[in-house]
């Protein structure tokens, strides 16, 4: 039986970089690094968000970008701190896609290397919900 997501890897071209990112963006909190000492494809290293593994890996990170994303959920009370801090970065922000009233807000993101993520208020309850009281988005 599936208990939930082991953890998430991307691929991306600078580690430094990319965990300088994760720290300031999410408080990714380090707990490993591979170094000189290779265990896997390449070099890596390992991060807390909250409770989430994440881990990048060096290599040649996605040719484009797309919509495929990892939202991670914020506080509505937080939700401006976050935004702050992503204009701040200087991260491309992408227009979200049209909501309807009640599922939650968003800001979508890009990193250095063409991964997309979105923080978001609400929950898969909030948005079903919102569904079901609405019309469809035209």
């Amino acid at each position: 039986m599936i208990q939930g997501i082991s953890h998430i890897t991307l691929i991306v071209r600078d580690l430094e970089r990319s965990a300088d990112f994760l720290r300031a963006i999410f408080d990714a909190r380090e707990v490993y690094r591979s170094g000189d000492t290779q265990y896997s494809l390449s070099n890596e290293m390992f991060f807390l968000i909250g409770d989430i593994w994440l881990c990048i890996m060096a290599g040649e990170p996605l040719p484009k970008r797309t919509y495929n994303h990892i939202a991670f959920h914020v506080s509505e009370r937080d939700f401006d701190q976050y935004a702050s801090r992503i204009a701040a970065f200087g991260l491309d922000v992408c227009p979200g896609r049209p909501r309807v009233e009640g599922e939650g807000r968003s800001i979508y993101f890009y990193d250095y290397d063409n991964h997309l993520f979105e923080l978001h208020t609400g929950n898969l309850e909030d948005r079903l919900t919102a569904y079901s009281r609405n019309e469809p988005v035209q």
